[in-house]
C-alpha cells in the first residue's frame, strides 16, 4: 500500500473527496470560479495540502470544508468523508438553506398564465362551441359561402 502524499491538484482531490463526479466537472467548476482555497481563487492545477480551507459550491448548496487527508485514489464515500471536515458555518448555513428551500412554496402553484392543458383547452372549446355551433355535411346546406 502507497503512502498519501504530502499535495496533490485541486481537482483531483475535489474528484477523490467525492464533491464531483468526474474531474472534468471539478476542472470546469474551479474554472468558473466557485472553488476558491484559502479564500483565494484558485486554479485546477493549485497544490493542495493537509489544513488549507475549500470553499466550493455543489450546484445550489455552498460548502466551506478544511482538507484533512490526501488521497491517491478515488475510494468509496465512507473513506471519501474522512479526508475532509465541513465547518460549523457551512454545516449551519446548508441547513438553513435546506430549510428555506422546504417552506418555499411550489415554482408551478404561482403558474396562473401560459400554455393551456389539453383538458384546458378542451374545455375552452366546448365553452367556445356548442354541440350546436358545430359544423355539418347535411343535405339543407346551400354549399360553399359565395355560391349560391
Amino acid at each position: 500500500m502507497t503512502t498519501p502524499p504530502d499535495s496533490m491538484r485541486l481537482d483531483k482531490w475535489l474528484w477523490c473527496a467525492r464533491f464531483y463526479k468526474t474531474r472534468s466537472l471539478a476542472v470546469e467548476e474551479i474554472g468558473k470560479g466557485r472553488v476558491t482555497v484559502n479564500g483565494q481563487a484558485a486554479k485546477a492545477a493549485r497544490e493542495l495540502r493537509a489544513g488549507d480551507t475549500v470553499a466550493l459550491r455543489q450546484g445550489q448548496v455552498p460548502r466551506t470544508v478544511v482538507v484533512r487527508g490526501l488521497s491517491n485514489f478515488r475510494g468509496p464515500a465512507p473513506v471519501a468523508q474522512q479526508l475532509y471536515e465541513e465547518t460549523p458555518e457551512s454545516i449551519a448555513e446548508r441547513a438553513r438553506a435546506a430549510e428555506a428551500r422546504r417552506l418555499a412554496p411550489e415554482p408551478a402553484a404561482s403558474l396562473r398564465e401560459g400554455r393551456p392543458t389539453k383538458r384546458d383547452r378542451r374545455s375552452m372549446d366546448d365553452l367556445r362551441h356548442g354541440w350546436g355551433d358545430r359544423w355539418s355535411a347535411s343535405l339543407d346546406d346551400d354549399g360553399p359561402p359565395g355560391k349560391s
